[in-house]
């Protein structure tokens, strides 16, 4: 009896160590890889797949380049942690001032403001006239509730809702949706917005567009303790203007148009959209 429970332990102690080498290991649910989240754009930049260490934050790594480096990656700062993987440039000026969205987009030629989401790149680019103003990381519709894609209009804006339907995990607070857009309102009658968000590097939404909203996340999560990533407020104020926001719920009279256009990375063959 002996020899085969010694025989057993060292079995199990074989299995585990070829388990926890594995690169990106197999405890991917836990710790993620963003090396697998493969965007259209990732072929024009030589990158390697870096494990971040105890300790290690993307401004430790990569000083005053970090924000390149995150938005490369699509993800926040408070979703960087020990274990997790991520693209690193092997020429950081390579991501400067990083974005896959085109300079130019003809369609938005006649448009004075204009928005462009690419899912396949979970990029959102806003245009005047034609022309590249602004742009960001996003974070859409996982696998179970995908973001409609086609032509649709903001026709609401309210910087301070807060979702219906989810609350933050592990408590009973309804998940905030700062400096929200309404874009979509499906014959459920169930609204799709752009809003603030976590943006954790892949398609993790109920259907919804989330950007940066990195003072959000220190209010509800306590990190990161200086936010600086704001896209959602400055998607929000580009939007509105020349109004202000008094912080008030608002119909949007002959809004943007939106685009989403693209499959989204890691999901397979499209269905029926799913609600946020």
């Amino acid at each position: 009896m002996s020899n085969i429970y010694l025989k057993g332990i060292f079995l199990l102690f074989v299995v585990s160590f070829v388990l926890m080498s594995l690169q990106p290991n197999v405890y991917a649910k836990t710790v993620p890889s963003l090396c697998r989240i493969k965007h259209p754009s990732d072929e024009k930049v030589e990158t390697e797949c870096r494990r971040l260490k105890k300790g290690e934050t993307l401004e430790s790594l990569f000083g005053d380049r970090w924000t390149d480096v995150a938005r490369f990656n699509r993800i926040d700062r408070r979703h960087i942690y020990t274990g997790v993987y991520i693209k690193v440039p092997g020429n950081l000026e390579d991501i400067a001032n990083f974005t896959p969205m085109p300079q130019h987009y003809q369609p938005a030629e006649d448009d004075a403001k204009f928005i462009l989401v690419d899912l396949s790149e979970q990029f959102l680019g806003a245009y005047e006239y034609g022309r590249l103003v602004f742009s960001a990381p996003v974070a859409t519709g996982d696998g179970e509730n995908e973001t409609p894609t086609g032509e649709f209009r903001i026709s609401a804006a309210d910087s301070h809702h807060m979702s219906s339907l989810y609350f933050i995990e592990k408590t009973e607070k309804l998940y905030p949706m700062h400096y929200a857009l309404r874009f979509h309102v499906d014959r459920e009658g169930v609204a799709f917005w752009i809003h603030g968000r976590d943006v954790p590097g892949y398609p993790a939404s109920h259907g919804c567009i989330g950007l940066y909203d990195e003072e959000m996340q220190k209010e509800y999560y306590g990190s990161p303790k200086k936010p600086l990533l704001e896209d959602a407020k400055a998607l929000f104020d580009w939007v509105i203007s020349p109004n202000t926001d008094d912080g008030r719920y608002h119909i949007v009279q002959d809004g943007p148009r939106l685009v989403i256009t693209g499959q989204a990375p890691g999901i397979g063959p499209r269905k029926s959209s799913s609600p946020k």
